[in-house]
């Protein structure tokens, strides 16, 4: 069974940078579609970015920010965030999906404020 396993979220301030990791585990793993979404409270779940196999997707709200990275020997997905803002704080999950199997971590609770 594969199990996606975040780690990283916290509390920090407008304009400072924090770093999420996802690392899949419980069994031979690997797909070129891997990445992070997130929720805010009342708000849908939404891509942040990901690797496809179509390419590199980031949202719109995040890009020049953030940078989505990958050590495929790990079958890991990092998510570095820089200048965060308070809109940025969401629950962030990671997702994958291989051959049409999709997998969701437990989420990662990121907080902006001040």
């Amino acid at each position: 069974q594969v199990q996606l396993v975040e780690s990283g979220g916290g509390l920090v301030q407008p304009g400072e940078s924090l770093s999420l990791s996802c690392v899949a585990s419980g069994h031979i793993f690997s797909t070129n579609n891997m990445g992070w979404y997130r929720q805010a409270p009342g708000k849908e779940r939404e891509l942040v970015a990901a690797f496809t196999s179509g390419g590199l997707l980031y949202a719109d709200s995040v890009k020049e920010r953030f940078t989505i990275s990958r050590d495929n020997s790990k079958i890991a997905v990092y998510l570095q965030m820089n200048s965060l803002k308070p809109e940025d704080t969401a629950v962030y999950y990671c997702w994958a999906n291989k051959g049409g199997m999709i997998y969701w971590g437990k989420g990662t609770l990121v907080t902006v404020s001040s």
